[in-house]
């Protein structure tokens, strides 16, 4: 292995580095704490490592002192745990100087090694590096974070750009907008439409629609592949990829597992529910998917009430499923979710004594700030835009919430002084 690790290596220094477009997130890089970065595949984890490692080099720090591996190269097939101390044997052999000084380590997808949090507790405790992971599974590195580097890590998530993101990668805002003008509004309204039907993944911005639609779809079959059957040893691969279909045509409804379980039994399909309760929990721990359970303090109302589920891009969902006009609505709630996630939310949705529903409920993770917020394309349908603002008033007032938001497609308005309607374009941006 130690060959392997020695050509790594000199790979790494030797070739030049990507220049990617600089993401929102930040490294916070405290002394004695690993920073670890997580999310779905191909949404840019490895980027966002060699933005960091351009500012690294700017700040004089030699190449040499960085140290880069992707733990899913090929050449790396065969490395287990004991061949950790292989790597530190290789580098500072190469650079012993390098001993006297901070060095910086970026472990690229290391889940894919058992008991890595093992190694890194070490190099940790008696190494003078600074040390950067990437992993594809928040299960798995959570767990791992809680055992082995409890209290030793910050964990940074990383997801498909966000609409400001996908403004600067298409060079039409260096700034995000401040005032909304005639002429920022259009550009803002075509923006969004595009950032609609592409998504925000970084690799399939420009590029045409049939690839685009072939690499996202390819996106599924490595999740499904890498980090389902092959992580979790998954063998039915029929129903997991029913499973996938049905939340995606559905994605922003309510999801049972039961009624799936009785679709499957219809067509068929064996599975039991146990297998389909996993199977769901894989998919949400490897970011496709992200569940929201109904608002309440009773733990028994929130495991008797269905979640609703979210997938984690709208072009991904464009490209895994056939929509129409009635389903454009959906696909603006679950923009609207991915911008709280990405915005540090904690979401739930809302039904009321009432019998109205409120699309969010979301509580910010470090402010408590608390938002309500409903989801309806337009204002000209008088009767389901009658039916969202009564049930955000009705919210409102069994919360004790003084303002809500109902985001659109293009309309703006106040009403009453307490539910301001924004434009999705806008809100996006706020």
């Amino acid at each position: 292995m130690k060959e392997q690790l020695s050509q790594l290596i000199d790979d790494f220094h030797e070739r030049n580095l990507p220049v990617p477009l600089s993401r929102l997130n930040v490294f916070p890089q405290i002394k004695g704490k690993a920073d670890v970065v997580i999310g779905m595949r191909r949404v840019g984890k490895t980027w966002f490592c060699y933005q960091k490692i351009h500012e690294l080099l700017k700040t004089g720090i030699k190449k040499n002192e960085i140290l880069f591996l992707n733990f899913e190269d090929d050449r790396l097939l065969e490395f287990k745990l004991d061949h950790f101390q292989e790597i530190l044997d290789v580098y500072y052999s190469k650079y012993p100087e390098n001993r006297n000084q901070t060095s910086y380590f970026f472990f690229d997808e290391i889940q894919r090694i058992d008991q890595w949090e093992i190694f890194i507790r070490r190099l940790i405790d008696t190494e003078n590096v600074q040390i950067y992971l990437t992993g594809s599974s928040s299960k798995l590195l959570s767990k791992e974070i809680a055992t082995g580097l409890r209290g030793r890590s910050l964990t940074i998530e990383i997801f498909p750009f966000s609409f400001y993101e996908f403004l600067m990668f298409h060079g039409l805002f260096k700034d995000k907008p401040k005032i909304f003008g005639a002429k920022t509004a259009s550009i803002l309204r075509k923006a969004v439409k595009n950032y609609f039907e592409i998504g925000g993944f970084p690799e399939v911005q420009n590029i045409d629609h049939n690839l685009r639609i072939e690499i996202l779809q390819g996106y599924i079959d490595s999740v499904l592949l890498k980090d389902i059957i092959e992580r979790h040893k998954v063998s039915n691969i029929v129903a997991i990829k029913y499973l996938i279909r049905n939340i995606m045509i559905s994605s922003g409804r309510k999801f049972s597992v039961n009624k799936f379980y009785n679709t499957l039994k219809s067509m068929s399909v064996k599975c039991t529910k146990n297998s389909l309760y996993e199977y769901l929990d894989h998919l949400v721990d490897a970011f496709l998917f992200s569940k929201v359970p109904i608002h309440t303090r009773s733990e028994k109302a929130r495991q008797l009430n269905p979640v609703k589920i979210y997938t984690i891009d709208t072009g991904l969902l464009n490209a895994m499923t056939f929509r129409n006009s009635s389903d454009a609505g959906l696909l603006l709630e679950n923009m609207v979710f991915m911008h709280l996630r990405r915005n540090n939310f904690d979401v739930e949705y809302v039904n009321t004594r009432q019998g109205y529903e409120t699309d969010f409920f979301a509580r910010h993770k470090i402010t408590n700030k608390v938002e309500l917020i409903q989801v309806c394309w337009t204002m000209s349908d008088i009767k389901t835009f009658d039916r969202e603002v009564k049930g955000l008033v009705s919210a409102m007032d069994e919360l004790s919430v003084s303002s809500g938001t109902i985001v659109t497609w293009d309309d703006e308005t106040v009403i009453d002084n307490t539910i301001k309607v924004v434009p999705v374009w806008k809100w996006l941006l706020v």
